[in-house]
């Protein structure tokens, strides 16, 4: 059965995309259970990551291309919503890309903050070798993620990325050897960095760095950063921290 399965562990939420037969090829209903179980976890004050990925063989082989040669506009926003709602996401998020990562797919682990690749991991643009234009906001995310020169030939050229290629370009933050259990536990093991930091913090500095991003003086990220820092200042969760780690360094004395 076609789904998208969700587990938690510890303060990670895990989103897999379960379609193996069909490669995990996103199909409207399968982008409609994506949103719910994105906004279920950011909802969850519990969960403090996220992490995506797709069953075994692929990562995610694009859009069901039966679905996507009868859409129109309407058809094709809700195709994206799925990837769409990864990149809106509050919380940080990594994708733990196993196998291949396809058109719309490529689009699913470029929508995440952090990508971790497997041994078999495959980077494939595809669009236009199908005959189709990009979307989804693909040449932006890509040209972000990997530079105008490698997204060309990703996008123009078709140039495909096993997982050495795309860690050197950018596009992979790490390659992790092993099956896709470790693929999926290295995953968790970097996302539990953010577990430990408070989660109201973690969602301000997220909307803060896409903030930064956008702009082109070091003094304005410096102001836009003076804001929310003050405020976790005087939070109590740092002042808890605080007098938590004066206690520890006088107990060492």
């Amino acid at each position: 059965m076609a789904e998208i399965r969700s587990e938690r562990r510890g303060k990670v939420a895990i989103l897999t995309v379960h379609d193996p037969d069909r490669r995990n090829a996103l199909t409207l209903e399968l982008s409609a259970e994506l949103v719910a179980a994105v906004d279920a976890a950011e909802r969850d004050a519990g969960v403090h990551a996220l992490v995506v990925t797709g069953t075994p063989p692929a990562f995610c082989a694009g859009a069901d291309l039966t679905a996507l040669g009868a859409a129109r506009e309407q058809g094709l926003r809700a195709i994206y919503d799925g990837f769409l709602s990864v990149a809106r996401c509050t919380l940080p998020t990594i994708a733990a890309v196993g196998g291949a990562a396809v058109g719309a797919g490529l689009n699913l682990a470029l929508a995440a903050d952090v990508r971790i690749a497997g041994p078999r991991a495959r980077f494939d643009a595809r669009f236009l070798r199908l005959g189709i234009h990009p979307g989804g906001g693909m040449t932006w995310m890509l040209q972000r993620a990997v530079g105008p020169q490698q997204a060309v030939a990703m996008t123009l050229f078709g140039e495909i990325l096993d997982a050495e290629g795309a860690r050197a370009a950018g596009l992979a933050h790490r390659v992790v050897d092993g099956d896709h259990e470790a693929l999926v536990a290295a995953s968790v093991a970097l996302a539990e960095g953010a577990a430990e930091a408070p989660r109201e913090l973690l969602l301000t500095t997220k909307r803060t760095m896409r903030h930064t991003w956008t702009l082109d003086a070091h003094a304005d990220a410096v102001d836009a950063e003076i804001t929310p820092q003050l405020a976790s200042l005087d939070s109590e969760e740092f002042a808890a921290r605080l007098a938590a780690m004066r206690a520890k360094i006088s107990g060492t004395h």
